[in-house]
């Protein structure tokens, strides 16, 4: 009797992206969860999301790890992108970058930049976003505008 190998399946997984130790992971009954294999890289890195991208047979899978579980077969390839983030800076405490949460307001946004200084105004406020074209777009906004990934928020000075 012969026996012809056709077909090899991998029992194991590559973790790319944001993540402490990328690298190939093996695959076995206790670690074929997609968060088990995350913990096994070292946990998603500063500055990680917590949606991945599972690659599987040449389709895309956007995994919210924070939802449901999701089982990894062999020759799967997870990548941990950059969190959504929005700059601000200006007159506020702390400039910087800062992950964007759902529905964040712009006076949510300066809160996690420290707040205004004694010199800022919370009535002159530019956003910066990208537009249709990719262009970057200067508009006033107001304290109640949603913040979205990528926005450049400057809060000025007061004019006394």
């Amino acid at each position: 009797m012969n026996v012809a190998l056709t077909t090899l399946r991998s029992s194991q997984v590559s973790v790319l992206g944001l993540v402490a130790r990328p690298g190939r992971y093996a695959l076995d009954e206790t670690s074929a969860q997609l968060t088990d294999v995350i913990a096994a890289a070292g946990g998603i890195a500063a500055g990680g999301a917590d949606t991945v991208t599972v690659l599987r047979a040449g389709k895309e899978h956007k995994v919210d790890m924070l939802a449901k579980p999701f089982k990894l077969q062999g020759g799967d390839t997870v990548h941990v992108e950059r969190a959504p983030v929005f700059y601000i800076y200006g007159e506020v405490a702390r400039s910087g970058a800062y992950p964007v949460q759902p529905n964040m307001t712009v006076m949510q946004a300066i809160v996690a930049g420290g707040g205004i200084t004694p010199r800022g105004s919370e009535r002159r406020l530019k956003l910066r976003r990208a537009g249709a074209d990719g262009k970057l777009v200067e508009t006033d906004t107001s304290l109640r505008d949603i913040v979205k990934p990528d926005d450049v928020i400057y809060v000025k000075e007061a004019l006394f």
